[in-house]
């Protein structure tokens, strides 16, 4: 009997050891304030972004806004069934549904026509697709690689989840933003079960950035150099917008995509306009938004109302509102349907899109991909789709804010318990 006690204490002892690789992180974080005595419109500021985050910011490209659904996907298959040599393609979601079966099809399509396809899906964001559809891929020839899928064998890093959301055509036509592979994100936020969000196509140098972030979990998966010019070829210049697309990992720059927003909060001196799903700052982030709304930077927060996929995100965000009202920073919730967008725009002219939410999650535990753009005439298109935003959206007042009901904050505080792993 004594060995049975020992064997389930040392089963235990493991288990907690296992729970608490996955809560936590060795690393350290930022933990003081950012003082920045340039602005985003400083040379400087350029300089700091393309050393400290990389790669470097770089020239020569141009950049198409796509809003909602029906316009997303059918420029994302568009580009999959035009593909000649390679299509890479990493993402959190992809179900089963119409949205899934028509990638599907087209990503099978292709791989019957030679051209070399690559699915990354994560291992628990990509659970709901069926095995018929996953079998079809691998018949047609694509290669298809799990990250980190739940088995006995990844247990310690079940936490670490690929978030981004990157495909990339012929090594040219590069895609990132918020959208995944389902059909609740069909339509055009028309109503309840159809998300507003945006999507975002490139074209011009930083696609081979976009490879690269690529690359970086398929030699984690497949472990396999995918290299030549089916994948990186001679890219010319397409416009003359600067970007970057960089990458943070629990692994390697975990702090990256957090020090982006942090540096670009400090820097920010005349507007912050954060449109995002969840929206959870921790304290440090809060701390700075607040201070830069002190100063008289206009703070402007759009997040999901009550139409949201995971109500305890909305109670743990809502939680951390008092002190951003208490300073004049404004905060809108989104009215029609979940508002899934992740965009941050600072002083109307650098810009922040892609995977990442604002909250512990994506900022130490997913892998995420974002891609900057410092242009005025971007910022300005991005504006006027966050104020159109706002227009559907419903305004909280401080005093909204403190009459909410006593359910409503045991809620938030119990949400607020857990606000590390939303």
């Amino acid at each position: 009997m004594i060995w049975l006690w020992m064997a389930g204490g040392a089963f235990l002892g493991v288990l907690a050891v296992l729970v608490l690789l996955n809560l936590t992180t060795s690393e350290k974080k930022v933990a003081y304030a950012i003082k920045a005595d340039f602005s985003t419109a400083d040379a400087q500021f350029q300089r700091l972004v393309s050393s400290l985050l990389g790669p470097p910011l770089i020239g020569g490209n141009t950049i198409t806004t796509l809003q909602n659904g029906d316009r997303i996907f059918a420029a994302m298959l568009q580009a999959i069934r035009g593909a000649r040599t390679s299509i890479c393609f990493e993402t959190f979601i992809y179900w089963t549904g119409e949205v899934g079966r028509e990638f599907t099809q087209a990503l099978a399509e292709r791989a019957r026509a030679d051209v070399r396809v690559h699915l990354i899906l994560d291992g628990v964001g990509a659970g709901r697709l069926d095995k018929d559809l996953l079998d079809s891929l691998i018949a047609a020839g694509a290669e298809v690689e799990r990250y980190h899928p739940v088995t006995w064998k990844t247990i310690s890093t079940i936490n670490n989840r690929t978030h981004r959301k990157l495909l990339i055509v012929d090594g040219e036509i590069g895609f990132t933003g918020g959208v995944g592979i389902a059909d609740k994100w069909r339509g055009n936020a028309e109503d309840a079960d159809h998300w507003r969000d945006m999507h975002f196509e490139v074209h011009g140098p930083v696609v081979a950035q976009m490879q690269a972030t690529f690359m970086d979990n398929w030699l984690k998966t497949r472990a396999k150099v995918l290299h030549g010019d089916r994948y990186f070829p001679a890219l010319t210049d397409a416009g003359r917008q600067s970007m970057q697309l960089f990458r943070s990992s629990p692994n390697e720059g975990s702090e990256s995509v957090r020090l982006m927003y942090l540096i670009s909060i400090a820097a920010a001196r005349h507007s912050i306009a954060i449109g995002n799903s969840y929206f959870v700052p921790d304290d440090l982030a809060l701390e700075m938004l607040c201070e830069a709304a002190k100063k008289g930077v206009r703070v402007v927060i759009l997040v999901p109302g009550e139409i949201i996929d995971t109500k305890i995100t909305r109670r743990a965000s809502r939680a951390r509102w008092g002190k951003l009202l208490e300073v004049g920073a404004e905060i809108h919730e989104y009215q029609p349907t979940m508002y899934h967008c992740k965009v941050m725009i600072v002083d109307d002219l650098w810009v922040s899109v892609g995977s990442t939410n604002f909250d512990s999650r994506s900022f130490r535990l997913n892998d995420e991909a974002n891609l900057n753009i410092y242009d005025e005439g971007f910022a300005a298109e991005q504006r006027a789709a966050f104020t159109a935003d706002l227009a559907r959206s419903k305004r909280i007042t401080l005093e909204e804010w403190r009459r909410r009901p006593l359910r409503e904050r045991m809620g938030e505080w119990v949400a607020s318990l857990v606000r590390s792993q939303l």
